[in-house]
């Protein structure tokens, strides 16, 4: 049953339809593709590769781990340094305020049915404005309080980055139904491997630029017409 339990709380903090606002954002890929970067199914697959490997490894994955690792420490004042720190590192403001949104609404879905005391605290911290509620330090707590094991919440966690990114492509691009669901299969094991790099990583490499991401994320604030709010 514990195993079950598990394996539900895995699938459900990961779920790529859970209504936390996702779907109205591209985090940067609108720009990407009306700048013709991203144009067709494989530079719509480099472009996710890319994220998983180059930016989402050392930013929000890493702070999915580091909060994880904290909250199994029951460490407050961690947590509340590495939201100022993840919130710092997010220069464009529509990332910025993207993920603060999604990381509340999530705590708004899952503390309806499970509440945990050390949840209640860092959700104060974000009422006294000592935090920003990000979505990856977010979802690194609850996965430990969940008691899902950190491989797999991190699994989770570039699970439902790419699903996102691979279904705003397949509507952006446009991409047909199956190119994106190739993509989704082909990252498989980039997203094992990134997992376990995401684990092992060194602290000092946390939060490394990426700076064209940056840029084309801060371009999109300035689109003639867009679809999505990042």
């Amino acid at each position: 049953m514990n195993n079950m339990k598990f394996l539900a709380s895995l699938l459900h903090i990961s779920d790529p339809t859970l209504p936390i606002g996702g779907y109205t954002h591209s985090n940067g890929l609108e720009t990407y593709v009306q700048k013709r970067i991203v144009h067709n199914r494989e530079t719509a697959q480099e472009f996710v590769e890319n994220m998983l490997k180059y930016n989402l490894k050392y930013n929000d994955g890493a702070f999915v781990k580091l909060a994880f690792e904290a909250t199994e420490s029951k460490d407050l004042k961690t947590i509340l340094s590495l939201d100022q720190e993840c919130n710092a590192l997010k220069c464009p403001k529509e990332i910025r305020q993207a993920s603060q949104k999604l990381g509340l609404r999530l705590i708004k879905i899952f503390k309806r049915h499970e509440n945990f005391e050390f949840m209640e605290a860092y959700e104060k911290a974000v009422q006294n404005r000592e935090a920003n509620s990000h979505y990856s330090i977010v979802f690194g707590m609850y996965a430990s309080l969940l008691k899902i094991p950190l491989q797999e919440a991190l699994f989770g966690f570039y699970y439902t980055s790419s699903a996102g990114i691979i279904t705003n492509a397949v509507k952006l691009v446009p991409l047909g139904q199956l190119d994106g669901q190739d993509i989704l299969f082909k990252l498989y094991p980039i997203m094992e491997e990134t997992a376990q790099e995401t684990i092992e990583l060194d602290r000092d490499l946390v939060g490394l630029c990426n700076t064209s991401f940056d840029i084309r994320c801060m371009q999109h604030e300035r689109l003639y017409s867009r679809l999505y709010m990042s």
